[in-house]
């Protein structure tokens, strides 16, 4: 690879880890800008930020066994330098030690460090040598630890996960963050769904079924989704397969209005337009979806997905779902609540979650998460549903949330499934179905 694209990488981590930028959005336009670049080299791009977000904890856990300087107090700029090449030291078997030692001194010394040389060649040498005798935290008699490093998470994550759902079942759920997964798509025609493997496989796309739903997918083989034709069609959408499920349990009727209070980027809005467009049969019966979110910048996002995928029954709308709207009280059929949340049923597809969230957000989400309840539960007809979820796995964000939800209005909670990375073959996420209660006599 060149020294240039290894430059990219860096410039990427220091927006997520300085700026703070998401990892998914940085990524995103790095595939769409360097789109000049050779497949190859975007492939090495990603795998190398991707790669060394994921495993940070693992490697300033390395670099500190190899450092004589503190690993919190090595420079920003120089600490994501020797990040990305431990990362190719210790996971890339392609790229040869001395490359990745190398390379990273040259890197050093173009951003100002020169008479830091010696220390970053150093370090890199000294954990090359050795790299088969780095000192790991014993699994039985440093548990907490253990998951730590090895998993790459902050360590009152790790303790956080063996209280709440015992040791082996927090191994599964931190090592399935770590795997590589396909993405995975929902087709739009429910019906077509071996037309749209066929049109895949005609693109150099492996296309395998998924496991919850006949009309997901699971795709691998290709460099951006963005540059192929059939996502540009709008023959899939990208969604989750627990995701897909918020749609499924809603029981979704022919001419249902359904309001999404926090619904970008608009997955679960397209996916309720579409089926009610399928049920609709030529009646001129297509029902409505008014999918909202708090900012122009969100609802943009929305209307990208409804455009492409050709919803004529989904109106985007700015709202914040905190207010209420006394117009909209008692007028939807469903209302989809997939509320703002601590994110770690994703930390697989958005590293930087995990080192940002802390206990206290875990707690305040929760209140927020209430509060927006209370708020967007007027909207639900009597006898109607109102389906609460998030991407999540915490108690204090799904099931308490729900129950408390159900002893505080006149709901009645229907069903509910909280599915964990590693075990149910999606993403950790939590789903409840609320009947709104008839008003008596």
């Amino acid at each position: 690879m060149s020294e240039n694209t290894r430059e990219l990488v860096l410039d990427m981590l220091m927006e997520v880890t300085r700026q703070e930028r998401p990892s998914h959005v940085v990524h995103s336009q790095m595939l769409m800008k360097y789109q000049y670049l050779e497949k190859q080299e975007r492939r090495f791009m990603s795998r190398l930020f991707k790669g060394t977000l994921e495993r940070m904890v693992t490697l300033d856990y390395v670099i500190g066994r190899f450092s004589s300087v503190k690993v919190s107090k090595i420079k920003p700029v120089l600490k994501n330098i020797l990040r990305m090449s431990v990362y190719q030291i210790l996971y890339m078997e392609s790229i040869p030690h001395s490359a990745a030692c190398n390379e990273a001194v040259k890197l050093a010394v173009r951003r100002g460090f020169k008479n830091l040389r010696g220390f970053v060649n150093g370090v890199l040498r000294n954990i090359s040598r050795n790299v088969d005798q780095i000192p790991w935290p014993d699994r039985e008699m440093e548990p907490e630890l253990y998951l730590s490093v090895i998993f790459s998470v902050p360590q009152w994550l790790g303790s956080y996960f063996i209280e709440t759902f015992g040791f082996n079942q927090a191994e599964t759920i931190l090592k399935d963050s770590l795997a590589v997964h396909p993405v995975t798509v929902r087709c739009v025609d429910e019906e077509g769904v071996q037309e749209t493997v066929k049109i895949l496989e005609q693109e150099g796309v492996k296309a395998d079924p998924g496991v919850l739903l006949p009309y997901a997918l699971r795709i691998s083989g290709f460099d951006s989704i963005g540059e192929l034709k059939s996502f540009q069609e709008g023959r899939y959408a990208v969604q989750d397969e627990s995701s897909m499920m918020v749609v499924e349990m809603a029981g979704i009727c022919r001419g249902d209005t359904v309001m999404d209070v926090c619904a970008a980027p608009g997955g679960k809005s397209c996916h309720a337009g579409g089926k009610l467009l399928s049920m609709a049969q030529g009646t001129g019966d297509q029902g409505h979806v008014y999918a909202r979110d708090v900012s122009y910048e969100k609802v943009e996002l929305i209307e990208d997905n409804v455009r492409r995928l050709g919803l004529p029954n989904v109106t985007v709308q700015v709202r914040d779902a905190l207010v209420l709207n006394s117009e909209d009280v008692g007028k939807a059929d469903v209302v989809l609540a997939d509320l703002p949340c601590s994110g770690l049923g994703v930390i697989g597809k958005k590293p930087d979650i995990k080192y940002r969230i802390t206990r206290q957000q875990i707690t305040q989400l929760a209140a927020l998460q209430r509060q927006i309840l209370s708020v967007v539960q007027n909207y639900v007809a009597p006898g109607k549903t109102l389906i609460y979820s998030t991407c999540t796995v915490t108690p204090e964000e799904n099931m308490e949330n729900a129950v408390w939800f159900e002893k505080n209005f006149g709901f009645k909670l229907e069903e509910s499934r909280q599915f964990f990375q590693g075990i149910d073959g999606c993403d950790g996420f939590f789903i409840a179905r609320f009947r709104k209660m008839e008003p008596e006599g």
